[in-house]
């Protein structure tokens, strides 16, 4: 074994069944997995668990009337192999009651669960805005024109410790044209007087900070079509992930949480964005993914650097069974292409 799957916390684990210079991929279901690792190792852990949709999906979902108990197991879980300083972020859809137009109370009960029984803090709720979202439920939104479309996931960041490790400035956004203005002559175009709140904001608000503060709404579409990993994934005759989320969600959050060389896990790793965007950013990683298929194609996000014939070589040794196979990124110039941020 190579990289991070080869240090001693981790020895524990199973053999991994590929990896890269600072992460590694394990075939199981996270809930074992997790049980394998020592406390107080892990940074940051970001993921998408199946969402307690009406419709049984592909990838495994669970009940609504399960599925709440169900996340919070691995929840208490996570909180245990967590750093102090560590964060929990998960992304969560909404979804309705069976059979009437009644929103289900399910992420609201897990936030709950996992800060009064698990005992995570909330340290902020954030929106996962998608525009390019598809409208749900059928029967209530275009059908009968009930309801209109949901098109926001929340995301949770949960904390181990009412203080975690977060640094806004690795994620400013730009400045607006109407600011990027003020910024050049602030006497001009701004006389700062104090706001019926009582608030004065005179003080350091024409400063150039290299960009602005974010907000927690987070307008990121999910609309890959050319990305190399579906590219590679037809090349091979992989069987792609059917419920992908954009490399640009996890980056935030791997940006915004942790710095160089810090620990980043996803325990639903699906087809592993994740991973692939922690190893652009310099992060190690560990991925945890129940189905073979979904771990064996995971693999392509790394191998846009190779040719034809060797990705069809990697690919087929990884689904006859070979595991531990370390994926060369010396001649990688980027683990995905930027195409595929502008999608989930």
């Amino acid at each position: 074994m190579t990289g991070i799957a080869a240090t001693t916390p981790f020895r524990l684990l199973p053999t991994p069944v590929y990896t890269t210079r600072q992460g590694a991929c394990y075939l199981g279901d996270a809930m074992d997995l997790l049980r394998l690792l020592p406390n107080d190792c892990i940074d940051l852990v970001v993921t998408s668990p199946p969402f307690a949709l009406l419709r049984q999906k592909a990838y495994g979902n669970k009940e609504q009337s399960e599925y709440v108990g169900w996340l919070c197991r691995y929840g208490a879980e996570v909180r245990r192999v967590l750093r102090e300083t560590g964060s929990f972020v998960l992304d969560l859809g909404g979804a309705y009651q069976r059979g009437v137009p009644v929103r289900s109370l399910y992420p609201y009960r897990i936030l709950l669960k996992m800060c009064d029984e698990v005992g995570f803090f909330l340290a902020e709720e954030f929106f996962w805005y998608n525009p390019s979202k598809l409208p749900s439920p059928i029967e209530w939104v275009n059908k009968r024109k009930l309801r209109v479309k949901d098109a926001v996931n929340t995301v949770w960041w949960f904390s181990k410790s009412e203080w975690p490790k977060a640094d806004a400035r690795q994620v400013l956004v730009p400045y607006s044209g109407r600011m990027k203005t003020l910024l050049k002559n602030p006497q001009a175009f701004y006389q700062p007087r104090e706001r019926p709140s009582g608030h004065d904001i005179s003080q350091g608000f024409a400063v150039d900070n290299g960009g602005a503060i974010p907000s927690n709404l987070l307008q990121i579409p999910n609309t890959e079509s050319n990305s190399s990993y579906l590219r590679l994934s037809k090349l091979v005759g992989a069987e792609t992930h059917p419920a992908r989320f954009p490399p640009a969600l996890p980056e935030f959050f791997i940006r915004f949480l942790t710095t160089e060389d810090d620990l980043v896990l996803d325990i639903f790793a699906g087809s592993n964005t994740t991973g692939s965007v922690a190893e652009q950013f310099g992060r190690r990683w560990m991925a945890m993914e129940i189905n073979p298929q979904y771990v064996a194609s995971s693999a392509l996000r790394f191998l846009n650097h190779l040719s034809e014939r060797e990705v069809r070589d990697y690919f087929a040794r990884l689904s006859a069974g070979q595991k531990s196979i370390p994926v060369d990124l010396s001649g990688a110039p980027k683990l995905f292409e930027q195409a595929a941020t502008g999608e989930p």
